[in-house]
């Protein structure tokens, strides 16, 4: 499923070979180590005295939840962890000028034993099957994802690459990203749930994900367009990740990037995005928060 790419690439080689539908791996690099070494000392500080993937043991659903959250808004604003992404980045050869990056994140997903119902929650959820662009509508998008312990087949999320040119019956086309932001907004919450968060198939998928198996240290890049799922975790520890998503800017104004087979949205929404190099909103940039996708092709 995985392809290679020498590092330091060319940015327009590299976004080509995404918006084509390879799924790229990155193996060990100092900076990416680096990442990961940070990234343990901050959750094992937080979570002392218990291990980070076996917290679900020791804490309820409730506080797992509350707990979760801070360590994501400590993670997210440590200026060590945006350093050490920014020079990961410059280092596999994009400009921090032009690109912008969503906010770095860390993702939890806890054991759950088999049939049982765990309470829904935005820092527990499995996310369920879906393409990234059916929210974003932004095809030029890039994820980035990485383990940050060691992760199984049954402890990961799985990609979908036979679905790259194939449409599958979704809800995007009732989705509607301002309207959720402002909901959320005036509701008083800092970020929407997790089953708001993205649009949803409407039937099932005869086709088989792939689970997605890297080493600590290592990293994967994909187009937001790839379908992929979070494989139910029933490993025994829980799934600790790091995930964010790029854009190259000048692609994002000239209309380049991934097909689209299958996504309706109304918006594209570039306001999830600042620009790497200042942290300036690229919808400051753009002059505008939301815009109108480009026609479907």
């Amino acid at each position: 499923m995985y392809s290679t790419l020498a590092t330091p690439f060319d940015p327009r080689g590299f976004q080509s070979r995404i918006y084509a539908g390879d799924i790229l791996r990155f193996g060990q690099s100092p900076a990416m180590a680096a990442l990961v070494t940070v990234t343990r000392e901050l959750l094992e500080a937080h979570l002392h005295p218990f291990r980070p993937e076996e917290i679900h043991r020791h804490l309820s659903h409730g506080e797992q939840t509350r707990c979760f959250a801070q360590c994501q808004r400590e993670f997210a604003a440590a200026p060590e962890v945006r350093l050490l992404w920014r020079e990961l980045l410059e280092g596999l050869g994009l400009d921090a000028e032009g690109v912008a990056c969503d906010r770095l994140h860390l993702r939890f997903q806890p054991h759950q034993e088999p049939g049982q119902s765990a309470p829904r929650a935005r820092t527990t959820a499995t996310i369920a099957f879906h393409r990234d662009t059916w929210g974003s509508n932004l095809y030029g998008q890039v994820n980035w994802w990485a383990p940050i312990y060691p992760i199984t087949e049954q402890r990961t999320f799985a990609i979908y690459p036979e679905l790259w040119r194939k449409s599958v019956p979704n809800t995007s086309a009732g989705f509607d990203m301002q309207a959720i932001l402002q909901r959320s907004h005036r509701d008083g919450r800092n970020a929407v749930d997790a089953d708001e968060a993205i649009p949803h198939r409407l039937d099932e998928t005869t086709e088989e994900g792939v689970p997605v198996l890297l080493e600590p240290g290592e990293l994967i890049a994909f187009s937001g367009a790839h379908a992929h799922a979070g494989v139910g975790n029933g490993s025994g520890f829980t799934r600790i990740s790091f995930e964010t998503r790029t854009l190259l800017i000048q692609d994002l104004k000239d209309g380049r990037g991934a097909p689209n087979v299958d996504g309706y949205a109304p918006w594209m929404t570039p306001g999830l995005f600042r620009r790497l190099s200042d942290g300036r909103r690229l919808d400051e940039l753009l002059g505008c928060r939301f815009i109108e996708p480009y026609v479907a092709s």
